[in-house]
């Protein structure tokens, strides 16, 4: 299809861009229009799906016959099938009469189902029937009625999220999928948004009989960088709003920026380990957090010691110049070991993030008690008992602490409340770690 036949449909059917995706999405609706194949048209809410099922309509050979779009999430659940398949006389309540639906009334014609993903899961069920054997039957008749209506769905949601939910029919979701067509969103066309603008300005001021709104070079750059959520429905509200709000007719990036919502929220996020995006660690102080850090630490590399030692003596007889090469060998599960830590490089940089080791998952811990070293006289292996030195660094550690805690009590004449200020912890991580060291009689 040539650029010059695009742009003729464009021009017929009021369609403006020259995005490459929006010009590819008009080629396919062009190429399915001929034939009677289901087609269905997904994109975001406002980006002009409709559009594309009058071009579908307009080339088809069915273009003399009917054209009824029908929004399928506005329609209530109960009246639906009485909507689209029509109803006898006394089927319900209210019904004093034969009614005839949309599939009726348009036979020889096309459908245009927006909103799919809101039609209940009954009607789906009907509407595949017509898709298949192009039967339907009346509420509250027995009677199998044909029609020949071609059918264009269209969605906003991602139909394949909703058949997984049980939601939606699958074999309904295939049977409407027979040629895809997307919609670009508005922020992925470029100069589309700025071209879209004009015309809406150029058309409410010919509407009006007013001096149409011009944008500053700055302006036209922050409009297009503008992600547009609600697509060409915000985009053609935003420019008849400014042009009624603005007394000046050219409007700079200043004053465009009034009219634009915030793009981004300012909710913290939160990170890993319970920090937040601000730093914060919510109840634990940052002194509380360094000191879980540094015990944490310290027992790994305590282990980390014990497991370098046990791959040194992996061999019957190991040398230390066989020891170096199993660690070298051995590295990547040292660097993996260390990518995967929740805490922070003390060698990195000083902005790094801290996090908190999770409280359910235990330390690597390898119970060996005795290291094989080497002699450099001889090839004698020695070994030396090294669990005390374990023991010792984390008793030393524990009676740091004790100590401190003792004498913040102390100083603050026991009053916990005081003393915990001073540590710099919760109250109750206070109460914890004097339950811990038998310290609460203190």
């Amino acid at each position: 299809m040539t650029n010059q036949e695009i742009q003729s449909i464009k021009q017929r059917f009021g369609i403006i861009g020259n995005a490459p995706t929006l010009n590819y999405a008009i080629q396919v609706a062009t190429q399915v229009a001929p034939t009677d194949m289901t087609v269905l048209i997904t994109g975001e809410s406002g980006s002009g799906k409709e559009s594309f099922s009058k071009i579908i309509h307009a080339l088809s050979p069915r273009k003399h016959g009917q054209f009824i779009a029908i929004n399928c999430g506005a329609i209530p659940e109960g009246t639906i099938d009485s909507e689209l398949f029509g109803h006898e006389k006394g089927a319900f309540t209210g019904a004093n009469e034969a009614r005839k639906g949309y599939f009726e009334v348009t036979d020889g014609g096309t459908i245009f189902l927006d909103e799919i993903a809101e039609m209940p899961l009954g009607t789906q069920a009907r509407l595949l029937r017509v898709l298949e054997n192009g039967e339907f039957i009346r509420v509250g008749s027995s009677k199998v009625q044909k029609t020949d209506v071609r059918v264009v769905a269209a969605t906003n949601v991602n139909l394949l999220d909703r058949v997984q939910a049980g939601k939606f029919r699958e074999d309904l979701y295939y049977r409407l999928n027979t040629v895809p067509i997307t919609v670009p969103p508005l922020r992925e066309r470029g100069d589309d948004i700025y071209l879209l603008f004009r015309k809406f300005t150029a058309d409410f001021s010919e509407k009006h009989r007013v001096k149409p709104i011009s944008l500053t070079p700055d302006a036209v750059r922050l409009l297009t960088r503008f992600r547009f959520p609600g697509n060409i429905r915000q985009l053609k509200n935003l420019a008849e709003q400014i042009s009624v709000l603005e007394l000046e007719r050219e409007v700079d990036a200043t004053r465009l920026a009034t009219y634009l919502p915030a793009a981004q929220t300012s909710l913290p996020m939160v990170l890993p380990g319970g920090a937040d995006a601000n730093g914060g660690f919510g109840s634990y102080s940052e002194r509380d957090i360094l000191y879980r850090l540094l015990f944490d630490m310290r027992r790994d590399m305590t282990d980390l010691k014990k497991v370098v030692l046990e791959l040194a003596g992996g061999s019957s007889n190991p040398r230390p110049a066989d020891a170096q090469e199993v660690l070298r060998q051995n590295s990547h599960l040292f660097n993996n070991l260390n990518e995967a830590s929740p805490y922070p490089n003390p060698e990195g940089p000083a902005e790094s993030n801290y996090y908190l080791p999770p409280a359910a998952t235990a330390p690597l811990r390898v119970d060996v008690s005795q290291a094989t070293t080497y002699d450099e006289d001889d090839d004698a292996i020695q070994t030396e008992d090294i669990s005390h030195e374990t023991e010792e660094e984390t008793l030393s550690l524990d009676a740091i602490e004790k100590e401190m805690i003792l004498k913040a009590l102390k100083k603050h004449h026991n009053k916990r409340k005081y003393a915990a200020q001073d540590l710099g912890i919760s109250e109750r991580t206070l109460y914890r770690k004097l339950k811990q060291y038998d310290l609460e009689s203190a």
